[in-house]
């Protein structure tokens, strides 16, 4: 696992968005793995000035989203469909047929999750997976005790989920409290994840998930067991680590290093 630890939430932004951006260009058909939440639409909006600058195309990109509300439509407001249109899809050049969100109003949604699985095995399996992460240190909705090996499925959200979630809608709107989301199996067999952390309130989460021990009850720490994570965090979300001092050297090396072999990865 690389943790890159920035200034603050735009340098996260521009970070995150620089991987992405280095990902298409190398592979212009790229499949994208695409999140929602606050924290990702800063980034979304860096992508949107490369392309608008001419940097990136994402015309021959293929994307799936992590998750969805169960109970709405497309069309609703409040559902990821609605906000990666709004914060994305509607201001770069991606073909909206190749963009995949999890159908929240499907008829038989278990049956709608294998078919989701299938259709991202059928890509060819995501080359880069962007993740956010909850204060409970869930990622897609994979809450806490959600296997470690676990599939596109429907997961019932915690209440601290549904309470963080609760000002995205009216008092007397129908809130979902169940999601169809990709699973952390489903996660770690992307090819690169991306996971983007900001605020002292993702600061335990982040402890947990760099420092503490691989468990369900804190999803996100199986990204120790992948072998390109990246976790890229401000200097607030950073406070809790214990070796932050070294994470800034290792990344300082690993830039020096990267240069010398004509900018390839190390993690």
């Amino acid at each position: 696992m690389k943790v890159v630890i920035l200034k603050d939430a735009t340098e996260v932004a521009k970070y995150g968005a620089a991987i992405f951006v280095k990902q298409i260009k190398r592979k212009p058909s790229s499949v994208l793995g695409l999140a929602t939440g606050s924290t990702p639409v800063a980034m979304y909006e860096e992508l949107i000035s490369a392309y608008k600058n001419k940097d990136v195309s994402f015309s021959e990109v293929k994307s799936f989203n992590l998750d969805e509300y169960l109970g709405i439509a497309d069309d609703h407001p409040q559902s990821y469909r609605s906000f990666m249109n709004k914060e994305l899809f509607d201001h770069v050049d991606i073909d909206k047929s190749n963009t995949e969100v999890p159908p929240g109003d499907a008829e038989n949604p278990i049956e709608a999750c294998d078919i989701y699985e299938r259709k991202i095995f059928d890509c060819g399996g995501i080359d880069i997976q962007l993740l956010g992460i909850g204060r409970n240190a869930h990622i897609g909705f994979n809450e806490p005790s959600s296997s470690l090996g676990s599939r596109t499925r429907v997961k019932t959200l915690t209440q601290e989920t549904i309470d963080d979630n609760a000002r995205f809608f009216a008092k007397d709107e129908f809130q979902p409290h169940l999601a169809i989301t990709m699973g952390i199996g489903t996660i770690l067999e992307s090819k690169t994840v991306v996971l983007l952390a900001t605020g002292e309130n993702k600061a335990q989460a982040i402890v947990d998930t760099v420092q503490g021990p691989v468990t369900a009850h804190c999803p996100a720490s199986a990204l120790q067991l992948h072998r390109d994570a990246i976790v890229i965090i401000d200097e607030a979300a950073a406070s809790l680590l214990k070796n932050k001092d070294f994470f800034k050297k290792m990344e300082q090396e690993n830039m020096r290093l990267e240069e010398s072999l004509g900018n390839k990865r190390i993690v």
